[in-house]
């Protein structure tokens, strides 16, 4: 009895709405097809929008042989870095933003200090002590020389209203050494040898 109802229902529906159908002029319906085809394509450019990736290519300073790249992709209130190198040492590396968008000097001392717009002691990140917003940690390289680090934070954003999430017109740096992440105020990580402006 229950199929029986549901198909029954079903029936006067599809009557109902091939009698509304049918009240409704072509242009009326072209009209409806067309608003709706409209909001579609308003959606999906919304949705383009909220997207932003930005991929530069790193420098090698201080004599270094370093080559690689790294991309920032913000989406959903969340920024990603994943950032990929050859051409290091073995070994554990450190990585950070800094507060210039300067690589111009050998040593890439123009970048100046961590991104700290918080004005935060040094450390490790998420820490309760306090942590600058460049210190994103260190990364392993292979004996082949190749290393990566994916990074993923709500604490930035490319190009917003926000100066102390903004990443744009920062630099990303890579250190000789380890971060330590406890001395001051840079964690005691050696040389910056490659430096990548962070710019559309």
């Amino acid at each position: 009895m229950k199929r029986i109802f549901l198909s029954g229902i079903l029936t006067l529906a599809f009557v109902f709405t091939g009698c509304k159908n049918e009240n409704t002029t072509a242009e009326e319906r072209v009209d409806e097809n067309t608003n709706l085809t409209q909001e579609d394509s308003d959606m999906m450019m919304e949705e383009e929008e909220e997207v932003k990736e930005i991929t530069v290519q790193f420098q090698a300073k201080s004599g270094s042989t370093l080559s690689g790249n790294v991309t920032f992709m913000e989406e959903d209130g969340e920024v990603t870095m994943n950032a990929k190198f050859s051409g290091l040492k073995e070994g554990m590396h450190a990585i950070h933003l800094h507060e210039k968008g300067d690589c111009s000097a050998d040593d890439g001392t123009s970048a100046g200090g961590h991104w700290n717009p918080s004005n935060k002691q040094h450390g490790e990140w998420g820490s309760a002590k306090g942590y600058h917003s460049g210190d994103i940690g260190n990364f392993d390289v292979n004996a082949e020389g190749k290393g990566s680090i994916t990074f993923t934070t709500d604490e930035w954003c490319i190009g917003c209203d926000d100066a102390s999430k903004d990443i744009l017109g920062k630099s990303v740096i890579v250190h000789e050494g380890v971060d330590d992440f406890s001395s001051q105020p840079s964690g005691a990580a050696g040389k910056r040898i490659g430096c990548a402006v962070i710019n559309m």
